[in-house]
């Protein structure tokens, strides 16, 4: 989903006519290339496997932007048990699946425009109805991604965070 304000990059100073409302990872941060054709491997839109230890899910990370209707959303990959990861899988496409109790997973997206990492936060992943990516919710600590998921950003913030992400890859850097 995209806004129709646009907005005034910082990084470039170019005008962009959308104001992106979500961002998402394709793989988890411990994803390697070599591991697509590896054993124990895998890699979907939805989940992924590395060496047949490590299970993840993609989920969503919502935030609400204040004063406003919309909502802001990260992408990012959750590290689940394997029990809670087969028992996710068992589940994907089974109408009624939203009943299912959160999972606890670690969160393993880095997301370039907070100053602390984000890698490991601690999460609960509530599951959606089918077709519907899970839902991401922090622990609710100091780190400044949980106070947005909890307070709600600002459409300034939503311009940062685009001009940050926009351009994370331009200097080898996402520094704002």
């Amino acid at each position: 989903m995209t806004s129709d304000l646009g907005f005034t990059c910082a990084r470039c100073g170019a005008r962009h006519p959308e104001l992106p409302m979500n961002y998402t990872a394709e793989a988890p941060d411990v994803w390697e290339p070599a591991f697509a054709d590896a054993e124990g491997c895998l890699l979907s839109t939805d989940q992924c496997v590395v060496r047949g230890q490590h299970y993840f899910v993609k989920g969503l990370i919502e935030i609400p932007v204040i004063g406003s209707d919309e909502v802001f959303s990260w992408g990012v990959w959750i590290s689940l048990s394997q029990e809670n990861f087969s028992r996710a899988s068992d589940l994907w496409d089974r109408p009624g699946r939203e009943a299912e109790k959160p999972y606890f997973g670690w969160l393993t997206t880095e997301l370039p425009v907070y100053p602390a990492t984000t890698l490991n936060l601690k999460t609960r992943v509530h599951t959606r109805p089918v077709g519907e990516r899970p839902f991401v919710e922090l622990q609710p600590t100091d780190h400044p991604l949980a106070i947005e998921q909890r307070t709600g950003i600002s459409l300034e913030r939503v311009r940062e965070i685009a001009s940050v992400v926009r351009h994370a890859d331009d200097d080898g850097s996402s520094d704002g």
